[in-house]
């Protein structure tokens, strides 16, 4: 019943699912972008749309984690300032290109909030956190007319 809504809005809907699908919320907008391919909407548009709409999402993230502060991590939620600093140790190994990985399920969010939170370069993690959205899209609408093909 959700997804029906966001296909009835169309391409707007498709931004929203995209949106909100790269917080915490349990949305999938690659089935949104699948129905919408699979009922006649325009590839590109869709491909386009859906990654934009989900790079700002996770983009929200990286600017919640920017707000965070050490202080409320240790207060609030108990976590020790060596835990840390040592994941800010693999954050600064790796750097941005962590982001190429923010839309993964479940580790995508804590991801894009740890590399705000660590104040990593904000250009380039939205460089990589586009491209690997963009990149997981083009792979999920390639499979998606291959079992379109399948099917018709």
């Amino acid at each position: 019943m959700v997804m029906e809504f966001f296909i009835e809005w169309g391409y707007l809907g498709l931004f929203l699912a995209s949106f909100l699908a790269a917080t915490i919320l349990p949305l999938s907008s690659e089935i949104l972008l699948s129905a919408m391919i699979a009922t006649q909407f325009e590839l590109f548009p869709c491909l386009a749309i859906a990654t934009i709409g989900n790079w700002l999402g996770g983009m929200s993230s990286y600017g919640l984690g920017w707000l965070g502060k050490w202080e409320l991590l240790e207060k609030y939620f108990r976590i020790k300032r060596e835990k840390i600093e040592k994941t800010k140790e693999k954050i600064d190994r790796w750097g941005s290109l962590i982001a190429l990985f923010c839309w993964l399920p479940f580790l995508g969010d804590p991801l894009a909030v740890g590399l705000g939170f660590f104040r990593t370069s904000v250009f380039k993690v939205s460089l990589w956190m586009f491209i690997g959205k963009l990149g997981r899209y083009l792979i999920w609408a390639w499979i998606t007319y291959l079992g379109v093909s399948l099917i018709g």
